[in-house]
């Protein structure tokens, strides 16, 4: 039998135990011989035991269902076990269970089974449903007790109610955390005064989960009459979507000064179910409010006479015409029918939100745990540059990761910012940076205040995660940087980490999570003691003692976060939804109005109405069901990497890049190398996500392709695309990136892995009819892809003409940009040619333009940045095709030295005395 680490998570333990106690339950009803029989017995047993431990969490099937069948088991009713065994099966796998009752006796078969499964029916009648949610009601009662509680929870049912849900009881604290981290479909808790502390469950189980909500300490600390109220806070941890409702005999006095989490209301020791179940039904409604959306499908249904801009508005110029009628069915009427430039008739204005669009980035700010949030039509580019033209003032020294995108680095031209860029460190095997290390950042803030320079230091910006799936400790950052410079914001570009919100282990390393929890911190005395002893410490510490240290910021540090995310790359939004989320102590009194003259300037005063109401149902999604999804996202990742690293033909060939292969020792304190080995199976992420510097997002799977003789962008067009028709986007030299989302299906994840089989096995063909020379020229190609590869680039400096002195890095990176735009200031220089020869002779060459080379996706030379010469051997042992900025014709365009005389002489006459 499996053990639990032989699995990523409960949810597809879970559904790999029905599904192996069906195909067993089933093979004992034909008659199998003496020994495959007790093999069954044996294997069937298993399966009980290990189902029996995690099927309390769950409604359906019910533990009374489940002990049924127990008992047709032990009576050796193989038959009538194989017909339930394939009903709750089936019925698991198609959702039926949230439409309908699901008998499991043969005398009540229906006809049903067919149209069970919900991807068969159609949209209109999934939408006409009711959504189907669990209730968990935790508190210690006996068999007759529970079914009690349960019979007055079904007594409620109304035919009006817009939802139906079916309640889980737990007795223990413990048990109710675990169900909450099990149990997808749970949306609501009743915390009643019954409830006890310790859970039966295996002990190695509940270590493993515990640790999530706090830890096994923290629990056995609690005291018998906070356990409820303490319940009620921890959930918040896990599950900060959730509703909680709590029963308490205790006086009004007693639970006011208590921190109640996720509660939302406390009922005093009354047995109202009926004000119960209005209360659940309108907290689930609460988030299953999508106010945009709402409004256009009501606009849509709206008798309208058209006259302003848009003769596509309710489809009138499609539905005329006799030339694009392809058009409008393709892409039906409703699209059409909603489509206008009217911010009236119950719609609004995303440049001045009064109604709905108000009410939806509301939603969007509390699901995301930010203190507002504002939508963007026009992709996480522009939200990045609005972010930071609203807070970068001409001259502020901003800190930025070098290998950012580059929509941040035309955001530094556009405010006129002082550039100090930041070094990732290498991977140069794989042709890609890391993520910029902490030492890196604090060794900057610290050369500027010592420099006297720490006034003018205004932002840090960061990727979290990289392209690539590394991910910062957000809080830690954050915490040793305001301890240097209290008043510093921070920009987290998290354009692909939007789906972190809704996991437990992700949360922790978001801006908006860190920020809360920093609020919260710096307000403690615990805090401030650990301040002033600090302080007292490092009374004249050097700077590699500063460095060394983990650094405590003053408790009236302030906290100022924003965070750029672009919800239609890992939620569902059409392409271009995205959103900024902000989490400033001074938003209100320093920043509110420059950040709306921002947004006014990057926001088109036509935004499509059809991206926003996207937005507002991604959201209305992740609050519901968000934990379920990210959960299906990570174990379809987790089963690639299984898959592939298992698999001795894949193995000879490809390589799934680990932890250990793209963060360095020192940062994975954890000591935590990979997430899955063959040996041991399954590594608890917690440790690693909890405290290494750096940690990998599992979603995002690095596949090492080397090895096939194929560089990354030819495996990704040539091989993957042209012939199997699988989409990626990142590739290196030798690399290329699988990333999982919450649309992807274990049925997809199979197709991937058929197909690498298929690719490994051809070349195995290849090999065996190759020539001798064949397979020299094979190992060659091998070879200079994984063992010889140019080694990247640091960012060199920026040239005196752009720099204030010589003292501290920053650069003005405006100055360069527009000088640039007078042809008489620039020249162009011919990579193996004058370019090579005019840095031999010593010569200084500047850039002149951006030049971003695909991959790595990101600038390797901005303007007014000097060209070294590890810069020009990376460029000549580039082997891409695309460089952006790079003219083939012409050679790389730098500034003439003239120019740079002529800027230097204009900042010495501008420079004070």
């Amino acid at each position: 039998m499996h053990s639990m680490n032989d699995y990523s998570s409960a949810i597809q333990l879970r559904s790999d135990r029905w599904s192996a106690l069906r195909e067993s339950t089933g093979a004992m009803t034909r008659s199998p011989s003496a020994k495959d029989a007790k093999a069954l017995t044996n294997r069937i047993g298993d399966l009980f035991e290990s189902l029996a431990l995690i099927e309390p969490y769950w409604a359906f099937p019910g533990m009374a269902a489940f002990d049924h069948m127990r008992r047709l088991w032990e009576h050796k009713h193989y038959d009538d076990l194989s017909f339930a065994t394939t009903r709750v099966t089936r019925a698991l796998t198609t959702g039926a269970y949230r439409r309908r009752t699901i008998p499991l006796e043969r005398d009540s078969l229906d006809n049903q089974d067919e149209h069970d499964d919900e991807a068969m029916l159609s949209p209109e009648a999934r939408a006409m449903s009711k959504p189907y949610f669990e209730v968990l009601i935790v508190d210690n009662v006996n068999e007759q007790q529970e079914r009690w509680l349960k019979s007055n929870v079904s007594r409620m049912r109304r035919t009006e109610d817009q939802f139906m849900y079916e309640a889980v009881v737990v007795p223990s604290l413990e048990d109710a955390l675990i169900a909450v981290m099990f149990n997808h479909n749970i949306q609501a808790v009743i915390v009643r005064p019954g409830l006890t502390l310790k859970s039966k469950m295996v002990e190695s189980i509940l270590t493993r989960y515990l640790a999530r909500a706090g830890g096994r300490d923290e629990i056995d600390a609690l005291l018998p009459e906070n356990y409820g109220p303490e319940l009620c806070r921890m959930i918040a941890k896990v599950r900060p979507e959730l509703d909680a409702y709590l029963v308490t005999e205790r006086s009004v006095e007693d639970i006011a000064g208590l921190d109640l989490g996720i509660c939302r209301r406390v009922f005093y020791n009354q047995e109202d179910f009926m004000e119960l179940h209005l209360n659940i039904l309108r907290g689930v409604q609460a988030r299953n409010k999508s106010p945009f959306f709402t409004a256009l499908v009501e606009y849509s249904k709206q008798p309208t006479g058209v006259f302003h801009a848009m003769p596509i508005s309710r489809g009138k110029s499609i539905t005329r015409s006799h030339w694009i009628q392809d058009m409008g069915a393709f892409y039906g009427p409703n699209i059409f029918l909603a489509e206008t430039s009217a911010t009236s008739g119950g719609l609004d204005s995303l440049l001045e939100p009064h109604g709905p669009i108000k009410e939806a980035q509301e939603l969007a700010a509390r699901a995301f745990g930010s203190k507002q949030t504002f939508f963007a039509t026009n992709g996480t580019s522009t939200c990045n540059k609005i972010v930071v033209q609203a807070l970068v003032r001409p001259g502020d020294i901003v800190l930025v990761d070098r290998d950012c995108h580059k929509s941040h680095h035309y955001g530094m031209v556009l405010a006129g910012a002082q550039v100090s860029y930041l070094d990732s460190y290498p991977l140069s095997k794989y042709s890609m940076y890391g993520a910029v290390p902490l030492s890196e950042v604090k060794h900057q803030l610290l050369k500027l205040k010592a420099a006297g320079k720490l006034n003018k230091v205004r932002m840090l910006l960061l990727t979290n995660c990289t392209f690539d799936g590394l991910v910062y400790n957000v809080e830690r950052v954050m915490e040793e940087c305001l301890a240097i410079k209290p008043d510093l914001i921070f920009l987290w570009d998290e354009a692909w980490f939007a789906f972190a919100r809704f996991n437990p282990t992700y949360r922790q390393r978001t801006g908006m999570n860190a920020a809360n929890t920093l609020r919260i911190k710096f307000k403690t005395e615990a805090h401030a003691k650990a301040y002033e002893a600090q302080q007292e410490a490092l009374k004249d510490a050097d700077e590699e003692t500063l460095l060394n240290t983990r650094l405590i910021p003053a408790p009236n540090a302030r906290v100022r976060v924003y965070a750029t995310q672009s919800t239609h790359k890992t939620l569902t939004s059409l392409r271009q939804g995205s959103m900024i989320h902000v989490n400033d102590q001074d938003f209100k009194g320093e920043v509110e109005q420059s950040f709306h003259e921002a947004y006014m300037t990057h926001t088109s005063t036509s935004p499509n109405y059809q991206i926003i109401a996207s937005l507002d149902v991604g959201r209305r999604q992740v609050e519901l069901e968000g934990f379920e999804f990210v959960q299906r996202q990570i174990e379809a990742a987790m089963s690639m990497r299984r898959a592939i690293t298992d698999h001795p033909l894949l193995s000879k060939y490809f390589k799934v890049l680990t932890a250990g292969d793209m963060i360095p020792e020192q940062h994975r304190e954890s000591g935590v190398t990979s997430y899955y080995d063959t040996e041991q199976g399954w590594t608890d992420m917690w440790d690693c996500w909890e405290m290494d510097e750096f940690v990998l997002d599992a979603t995002r799977v690095t596949l090492a392709v080397g090895g096939t003789g194929w560089d990354g962008d030819t495996f990704k067009t040539d091989i993957l695309m042209d012939r199997y028709g699988i989409q990626i986007n990142k590739t290196s030299r030798n690399t290329v990136l699988f990333m999982t989302n919450i649309g992807t299906t274990r049925s997809s994840v199979a197709y991937l892995i058929e197909v690498l089989v298929e690719i490994a096995k051809s070349l195995d063909d290849l090999h065996d009819d190759a020539s001798r020379m064949e397979k020299l020229s094979f190992d060659k190609r091998v070879a200079n892809l994984m063992e010889h590869y140019p080694p990247l680039p640091d960012f060199s400096r920026f040239h005196e003409a752009f720099r204030a002195d010589d003292v501290t890095p920053e650069g003005d990176i405006r100055t360069a940009f527009f000088l640039s735009y007078d042809e008489n200031n620039c020249d162009y220089l011919e990579l193996n040619g004058s370019l090579k020869a005019a840095m031999d002779s010593g010569e200084t060459v500047v850039s002149a333009s951006f030049i971003i080379p695909y991959p790595p996706g990101f600038p390797i030379l901005v303007p007014g940045q000097v060209v070294s010469q590890e810069i020009l051997s990376f460029m000549r042992a580039l082997d891409v095709s695309e460089i952006h900025g790079y003219r083939p014709d012409l050679g790389l365009r730098v500034f003439t030295k003239e120019a740079l005389d002529e800027v230097r002489q204009k900042n010495l006459l501008s420079s004070p005395e």
